[in-house]
């Protein structure tokens, strides 16, 4: 039992450094600084939380967002990584002709609800 303290000690310690190198938008259900807070003072029951519920989802060794970090010239593209790309010129122009297509049909259904009246 005297190394009980011991791992309590590291386990606090690594969630401390994981909470702050941890990426603000990936924490779950608090804000950092209360993560922060409750790992400190509550060092057991904090960091057995953190690790269960506030951790970010797929964040690496010591949190983070998961995917490596790059100097990219298109910082927001690469927060919207999980977003679907833009269609290609087909698919937009495949989207358009059965918009048309769907309208038609609609305007026919219209006229003939009106001319059986």
């Amino acid at each position: 039992m005297p190394y009980l303290g011991l791992l309590i000690m590291l386990l606090s310690i690594f969630c401390l450094i994981d909470v702050i190198t941890a990426d603000d938008s990936g924490i779950r259900h608090l804000p950092k600084m209360v993560w922060l807070l409750l790992v400190i003072v509550v060092p057991l029951a904090g960091s057995i939380a953190w690790l269960v519920v506030g951790r970010p989802e797929g964040g690496g060794i010591w949190g983070g967002s998961g995917a490596p970090r790059t100097a990219s010239a298109y910082p927001r593209r690469d927060a919207d990584r999980g977003r679907p790309l833009p269609p290609t010129q087909e698919t937009a122009e495949e989207y358009l002709r059965r918009c048309r297509e769907r309208a038609e049909e609609q305007r026919r259904i219209a006229r003939e609800q009106r001319s059986s009246e």
